[in-house]
């Protein structure tokens, strides 16, 4: 595994990369979602939110996603890096799979609005897009600080 210590430094450049794709997109799409709610079903704009939308997770999101999960898992494959005993580390893997489970539940409420069935108010999307926020903050602080 010490031939992989040559690469670390890209791999957590390449990884911090793919995680700022990846939040970007999950602070916008529930914002695309706030702005789906406000036009009419079937309109020209509804029309062009359910592209931007579907682009989006697509395009953008999902290889952020599987970047940022690839380039993560190659990092936490370096000896040393980690001590998994450390409360941390654990606590800042279920944020990440918090993250990824708040990525699924964007690609199910896409999906509805794509099928003109969406059946959430724009206020559960606004208070949705605190989610991602959230969930950051507590995958950089226990990343940067390791408290416990």
């Amino acid at each position: 595994m010490a031939v992989f210590w040559p690469w670390m430094l890209w791999f957590k450049a390449f990884h911090i990369m793919s995680m700022v794709a990846w939040m970007a997109g999950m602070f916008y799409l529930p914002r695309l979602f706030v702005y789906h709610c406000q036009v009419a079903v079937g309109s020209a704009e509804s029309e062009r939110f359910k592209v931007m939308e579907y682009k989006l997770l697509r395009f953008i999101m999902l290889p952020a996603m599987c970047s940022t999960f690839l380039f993560g898992g190659l990092l936490a494959m370096l000896p040393g890096l980690i001590d998994w005993h450390s409360g941390w580390w654990w606590t800042k893997l279920i944020a990440v799979f918090g993250l990824a489970g708040f990525h699924g539940a964007c690609a199910k409420w896409r999906r509805a609005f794509a099928e003109d069935c969406n059946t959430h108010p724009e206020r559960f999307y606004r208070m949705a897009n605190e989610v991602p926020t959230v969930l950051m903050m507590i995958v950089v602080i226990m990343i940067v600080v390791r408290p416990f």
